[in-house]
């Protein structure tokens, strides 16, 4: 990852300035322009504090309590009521670069110039994260609606210089201490700013540009395994050419065939269908490989562009406009996110679903054409891959399970005031796990499939120049090939760290060239 400095500027971020963040440990930097716009627009909400007449967020209370006018001797009393009373989440603690990608994110939006916050708000909130300073961020607490509150206001009480976050050396300690080691000055919040510190979509939106990220590589890593499976089962390549793709545009479809084609490209073992045991076809699982595949690379280019659109976005509640009002609205509602991390959770299922299929058809001797069964070297005494495969069908059914969509749920809360909310925090949470279950699944393919043209190059059959590079850089990580049987859990574990690395697509361009 780069580690250069992220500038935020006025005008969102990019899904790299997100990950270099969260994940590269990169620093972050207000941009000039960025500062001036929050200097004019904490002016508006100052001039607006000091009417007589009620503002929403700036001198009443929230959510249901909106209805009271706050004096202005308690106005600072009132956003740390807020912040701390707002700060209930339960559970275990959240992922470090999610906690990060939150803050960027919510940091990004101040610096928008729509939230009326001062710009030591913001300079605040990016020595935290230069500081390497993580707050403690728990599981539950997020419906999604009024942006993650629960999680966001976790963040915002270590601003003030309370509540507990680790440090860069991994240890929890209260926020206080933290703050002073480093000489950051707690903030003493003023009008509207508890308020934008809380209100928006931004642990949901870090998970989904993270997601994005995983998925981008393992659709890719899925193709490499599907052209192993196929070219293990002695299956036909001639599925993959390009015009037949061409007469279903679907941009998707057309690069996962591709990408097999190439990795297939010089085989000697594809296209024997009509040897030994002839077959018209070859089985779905092996024959629609692009389609599926294909058909989640769209579903994740939409994701894509509803992420970038949300990056773009000045997500609070009310904003400051450019001719100086203050309006409420309804932006930082999670639907348009939610929709995606549910979509996608569908897609990585179903791509784990066909991948255990093609797995399940190279352990079982009678749909294997000529493999011994489960792989095994001396099957009856040797299990082979038997149980593998139970795992990858565990994972899969898991993946299954966490496919059903989070964002059609609604819970009312705030006493009926926000009485539809998008779930959208529960949808990216179950998403990370589905994304880790699918890098298994493909681990597990990979493992049987390797195996499988190993047992077929001993007897004479010549894999592909991008198959045998695979096959070396497998066996070169440390994940075995044929033989007696082993403790398996150890291996299975080589194989999935060598698929989530990226060290599988790695290997097969060596050969191919770069791969969609």
């Amino acid at each position: 990852m780069d580690m250069h400095n992220v500038v935020i500027g006025p005008h969102g971020a990019t899904p790299e300035d997100v990950l270099a963040v969260a994940r590269g440990g990169a620093a972050v930097e207000l941009g000039e322009a960025a500062r001036q716009g929050m200097a004019a627009a904490r002016a508006t909400v100052d001039a607006l504090a000091a009417k007589p007449e009620p503002v929403y967020g700036v001198s009443t209370g929230f959510g249901a309590l909106a209805v009271r006018h706050i004096s202005p001797e308690l106005r600072a009393q009132l956003q740390r009521s807020l912040v701390r009373s707002h700060a209930a989440g339960m559970g275990p603690r959240v992922e470090r670069e999610v906690v990060r990608a939150l803050m960027f994110l919510r940091l990004k939006t101040l610096a928008s110039g729509r939230t009326g916050v001062r710009p030591l708000v913001a300079e605040t909130m990016a020595a935290l994260l230069n500081a390497g300073i993580t707050p403690v961020v728990h599981e539950y607490g997020s419906l999604g609606c009024s942006g993650d509150l629960a999680p966001l206001a976790h963040c915002a009480q270590v601003l003030m210089g309370e509540g507990e976050a680790e440090g860069r050396d991994g240890q929890v300690r209260p926020a206080g201490e933290l703050l002073a080691a480093h000489g950051i000055e707690p903030v003493e919040l003023r009008e509207k700013e508890g308020l934008a510190l809380i209100n928006g979509t931004d642990g949901m939106l870090g998970m989904l540009v993270m997601a994005c990220a995983d998925l981008a590589g393992l659709f890719t890593a899925a193709d490499v395994t599907a052209a192993l499976s196929l070219e293990a089962l002695l299956g036909t390549e001639r599925v993959l050419a390009p015009e037949l793709h061409a007469i279903r545009p679907h941009p998707g479809q057309a690069a996962a065939a591709a990408n097999m084609a190439k990795v297939l490209a010089g085989s000697g073992l594809t296209g024997h269908h009509q040897d030994d045991a002839p077959r018209v076809q070859d089985a779905y699982s092996i024959r629609c490989a692009p389609q599926v595949a294909g058909a989640g690379r769209d579903t994740l280019a939409h994701a894509r562009l509803v992420a970038d659109r949300e990056l773009a976005a000045a997500v609070d509640n009310p904003v400051v406009l450019e001719d100086g009002r203050v309006e409420s609205n309804g932006n930082f509602h999670g639907a348009p996110v939610g929709y995606v991390l549910d979509f996608l959770a569908i897609a990585a299922a179903d791509l784990g679903s066909i991948a255990e299929r093609r797995t399940d058809r190279l352990l079982d001797k009678n749909r294997s054409h000529g493999l011994p069964p489960f792989l095994a070297d001396d099957p009856g005494v040797d299990s082979g891959l038997m149980i593998a495969q139970y795992t990858q069908a565990a994972l899969v059914s898991e993946m299954k399970r966490l496919a059903v969509p989070a964002s059609v749920d609604s819970i009312p809360s705030s006493a009926m005031q926000e009485d539809h909310v998008s779930m959208g925090w529960s949808a990216a949470r179950k998403l990370r796990t589905a994304v880790d279950a699918l890098a298994r699944v493909i681990a597990v393919e990979m493992f049987a499939a390797t195996r499988a043209l190993e047992i077929r190059a001993t007897a004479g059959g010549r894999p592909a120049p991008a198959t045998a590079a695979v096959l070396a850089a497998v066996r070169e990580a440390g994940v075995p090939g044929p033989g007696r049987d082993r403790f398996l859990a150890p291996d299975l574990e080589a194989a999935h760290a060598f698929v989530r690395s990226g060290a599988l697509v790695r290997a097969a361009e060596t050969v191919t060239g770069p791969l969609a």
